[in-house]
């Protein structure tokens, strides 16, 4: 209890305690990749806000109908700022379910 109290004051841990395993780096290839995928998300989660906002579509239960899935989910799709596999592949679907080529 105390151990944990001290670090959370900003004190190190005892030598026998470490912290949790460090993150995995990336490859220069694999930084690359998320990258272009974050471009592309962008462009398509712009895109398809303009063609849901030139349609007047602007409730969430109607967002998720017409991209058919939840509302939440939709919500989560088009609002989510950090980087998920599979998410380039669920938006040109959603992009392509609106009519958006080459979004």
């Amino acid at each position: 209890m105390a151990t944990a109290a001290a670090y959370r004051l900003g004190m190190s841990l005892p030598p026998d305690q470490s912290p949790s395993a460090p993150s995995k780096q990336l490859s220069a290839e694999e930084r690359r990749a998320r990258q272009t995928d974050r471009l592309i998300m962008t462009r398509l989660r712009m895109a398809i806000r303009q063609e849901l906002a030139d349609r007047g579509i602007i409730k969430p239960a109607a967002i998720g109908q017409v991209l058919g899935m939840p509302a939440p989910e939709a919500a989560k799709l088009l609002n989510r700022r950090q980087w998920q596999e599979g998410d380039v592949e669920l938006l040109e679907a959603a992009a392509a379910r609106l009519g958006l080529v080459n979004a």
